[in-house]
């Protein structure tokens, strides 16, 4: 299990531009953002959560809300992108991931609120988590999504992800992507150091 300790973490940050050139912070959630998490799943219309939860959800069960945002633990994490809007913190999108170490594959999934999307939000997110899939030593990544999420397959088609059946549910779609990259070659600064320096690197583990 691997923990993680958010002092730690802050210089982790990224900033994104959306197409307009406005500023967008991806960092790790933390349990501070447990309300502002919820409310923003909640936000979400009906077939934007449905393609996101894989199924029918009005809000995140207290269980998965736990998880979300104690990041670290089965390492999975959970990261959160947020705008100021009118002087607040405001989510407009966020991402889970997953690191297989036995197999060096990242499972992924993402939304974007739906007032947000088509503002190149979605495409930054995921080129950021291949830095961080990168950077933890991830070779492949990849997510499932529903055969009619046309919005997510058409994302990963761009990102120059694959295609295949998912095992045992005939219901969804596998995008994947092979991310070998050396360290030193990771395009996202923050997440290239991380992979490159020990002491970096002993700060999202202990």
């Amino acid at each position: 299990m691997t923990t993680m300790r958010l002092g730690d973490l802050r210089q982790y940050s990224d900033v994104l531009r959306t197409r307009n050139g406005e500023t967008v912070t991806v960092r790790f959630v933390e349990p501070r953002d447990a309300e502002a998490l919820q409310n923003y799943f909640r936000s979400l219309t009906t077939p934007s959560r449905y393609k996101r939860f894989l199924g029918a959800a009005s809000e995140l069960p207290p269980s998965l809300l736990e998880e979300f945002i104690h990041i670290g633990e089965a390492d999975r994490f959970s990261v959160i992108a947020t705008m100021l809007i009118e002087g607040r913190e405001t989510i407009v999108g966020e991402a889970r991931y997953a690191l297989d170490s036995d197999t060096t594959s990242m499972e992924f999934g993402l939304s974007i609120d739906d007032r947000w999307q088509r503002q190149g939000i979605g495409k930054a997110l995921l080129k950021n988590i291949e830095c961080r899939a990168a950077s933890f030593g991830a070779t492949r990544l990849f997510g499932d999504t529903l055969r009619s999420n046309d919005a997510m397959i058409g994302l990963a088609r761009k990102a120059g992800y694959g295609f295949a059946n998912t095992p045992g549910d005939w219901k969804l779609t596998r995008f994947q992507k092979d991310i070998s990259v050396e360290p030193q070659e990771i395009p996202c600064a923050s997440w290239r150091l991380a992979a490159v320096s020990p002491s970096a690197r002993s700060s999202l583990a202990v």
